[in-house]
């Protein structure tokens, strides 16, 4: 069982520019970007803000991972992730709803990583807004706050199933949050 230590941040369009800035000036290292599709499950032992069951759609593969919330008080999240590539997302998904498994919300999302010693920090944009996640020991996770110096850089504390809650649209029993179509590109961005 591994487990995720992160904290997001919402950014501002300003701030978001100001990242991209300052991570290669303080040594980060760009690994790529790309476009993702989110399905996240609903079924018996899921809840949303407690624990998930997502199938990430990036190109031709996926990635299932089962992510569950330790209890923090912190604006440092601690979680349970435990995840695997899988080759042809659609077979998964008839399994999983073979098992009883349905899904029950969507976002898409284009994600820049960047690398910084032992942290990594993406910066994601979706349908409802710009942020970045800082993940990697604690200790890191302060000292790249420290080194990008973004003023007032302020903790999300909701998570992207939450915030998908909150600001998509539900059709035939999904949550969903899509960028416009012609937005959407038809193989990872690179």
């Amino acid at each position: 069982m591994a487990i995720e230590i992160e904290k997001k941040y919402r950014l501002t369009k300003k701030q978001s520019d100001s990242v991209r800035r300052r991570l290669p000036e303080i040594g980060a290292t760009l690994l790529g970007e790309e476009f993702e599709e989110n399905t996240l499950y609903g079924g018996k032992g899921l809840a949303v803000g407690r624990s998930v069951l997502r199938l990430r759609r990036v190109g031709t593969g996926a990635i299932l991972t089962y992510k569950k919330r330790l209890p923090t008080s912190s604006s440092i999240k601690r979680q349970r992730e435990d995840e695997t590539k899988v080759d042809d997302p659609e077979a998964l998904n008839d399994i999983l709803a073979a098992l009883g498994f349905t899904p029950a919300l969507v976002y898409e999302k284009r994600r820049e990583t960047w690398v910084l010693g032992k942290a990594e920090v993406v910066i994601d944009e979706l349908p409802f807004g710009l942020f970045m996640e800082i993940e990697g020991p604690e200790r890191d996770i302060r000292a790249v706050e420290g080194k990008l110096a973004v003023k007032n850089l302020k903790a999300e504390s909701l998570s992207y199933p939450e915030l998908t809650i909150k600001n998509g649209k539900k059709s035939r029993g999904v949550i969903a949050s899509r960028f416009p179509r012609a937005r959407r590109p038809r193989e990872p961005i690179r």
